[in-house]
């Protein structure tokens, strides 16, 4: 099966580049590019793509209100959607993350990882290294304070005891292997508590489950 791609970036140089390396694997199509964040919300309706390589600078809509467009009607024919970011401008990856990105790029990724990105999100999972994780929330945390947001909050007694420590680590940008260590229980079983956490509180996938973290105040130390 062919991964249809749309990439989303106001610059030619860089939509060269990632066309070049996507183009050249097997298994990936780029069906379209797009300059602006209004070109790239029509080019999605048109092409129906697997996945969008979004930029968060673009003229006209940028890529957090693009992203938000496209994810407005979201169903199971929607794209998965990959920020394109430098560490420059975490808190607007935070907001598309919120608008229902499936994770995010660093725009100087190693061609490998970004086919590995495409072909995860595709499949629909979430990309979102746990390392990199880390760096985005202590600086978004610490930049700001936490807003506590009520029906968040409340959907926690959903939880067991056990599935708020889960969620509280990988709010941290811990992997299953990392909370399994740090909770004396296998990986296995922290994937299992995973499952649990996304299904009791309708989440897609982890990347919505960090964002969750944050909105009800449970992230490290919470």
């Amino acid at each position: 099966m062919t991964i249809r791609v749309v990439l989303a970036d106001d610059q030619t140089l860089v939509r060269t580049g990632l066309r070049m390396i996507l183009d050249n694997t097997p298994d990936i199509e780029v069906v379209g590019e797009a300059g602006t964040g209004t070109d790239a919300v029509s080019l999605v309706t048109r092409t129906r793509p697997d996945v969008v390589l979004m930029d968060i600078r673009m003229p006209e809509l940028d890529g957090v209100q693009a992203t938000a467009a496209i994810l407005a009607d979201r169903d199971a024919t929607s794209p998965r959607i990959l920020v394109l970011t430098t560490f420059d401008l975490d808190e607007y990856v935070y907001a598309a993350l919120r608008a229902g990105a499936s994770g995010f790029l660093l725009k100087d990724a190693l061609a490998a990882d970004l086919i590995a990105a495409v072909r995860v999100v595709a499949a629909g999972e979430a990309t979102l290294a746990p390392t990199v994780t880390r760096r985005l929330l202590d600086r978004f945390v610490g930049a700001q304070p936490i807003i506590v947001e009520p029906p968040e909050h409340a959907r926690l007694g959903l939880l067991t005891g056990r599935e708020r420590e889960v969620l509280q680590q990988l709010a941290r940008g811990l992997s299953n292997t990392e909370i399994a260590e740090l909770l004396c229980l296998s990986p296995g079983t922290i994937k299992t508590h995973v499952g649990h956490i996304l299904a009791k509180l309708d989440l897609r996938d982890r990347v919505q489950a960090v964002v969750f973290a944050f909105r009800a105040g449970i992230t490290a130390g919470g």
